[in-house]
């Protein structure tokens, strides 16, 4: 099954598990199609999906000096290079990323989140989940899933918080920044996203 095709499939399969109309199914599978036949790039591969991962890491370490501080003191890292989000009154988001040790892919995972209300729209991101001690990375690995924001405690990474991140202040099991926005779509949240581990 393809990148493209799995990613329809969830959308459906969300939707209609929360009762959505046929319409708006057909409205956000219609957002979807327009954006998937934009997004050339999406990894089809285990290799391609790796290169994507790795860019995406390197590009946000660049830019983004608290996030270099957080890779330093980092077990292990999601990485999720491309996530595309549909809506119209229903939305859905899917991507495919690695979970990198020492610089190794070990685990490819899958993205899946939906949501309600007023929206409409398509976009793309990028994300990133700093797993910061062995409790974090324990629970990914031993539920083979994890809904972000439940478990492991977790913060994500935005403009305030950066300002005052150390490596001198990591308490929390894991950091996680969005970047690589592109799209309508007004707001970004990656609570509540469930993260479950795919083969490849």
């Amino acid at each position: 099954m393809t990148h493209r095709n799995a990613t329809i499939r969830v959308i459906f399969m969300m939707l209609f598990r929360n009762g959505a109309m046929a319409l708006g199914f057909l409205a956000l599978a219609s957002l979807s199609l327009g954006l998937f036949s934009a997004t050339s790039h999406a990894a089809s591969t285990a290799a391609e999906l790796d290169r994507d991962a790795a860019q995406a890491l390197a590009r946000l370490i660049e830019n983004n000096p608290a996030a270099a501080g957080v890779a330093e003191k980092a077990k292990a890292v999601l990485i999720f290079p491309s996530i595309i989000k549909a809506g119209l009154i229903f939305g859905g988001a899917y991507g495919e990323g690695v979970l990198q040790k020492d610089g190794k892919v070990v685990d490819y995972y899958n993205s899946v989140s939906g949501s309600w209300g007023l929206q409409a729209g398509a976009q793309t991101y990028s994300y990133v989940v700093f797993l910061m001690n062995d409790e974090a990375l324990g629970h990914l690995e031993r539920t083979k899933g994890w809904e972000l924001g439940v478990g492991p405690s977790l913060v994500v990474v935005n403009e305030g918080v950066a300002k005052n991140l150390s490596t001198s202040t990591l308490t929390e099991d894991a950091y996680a920044f969005t970047f690589s926005q592109q799209g309508a779509m007004a707001s970004l949240s990656i609570e509540g996203t469930k993260v479950s581990r795919i083969e490849r």
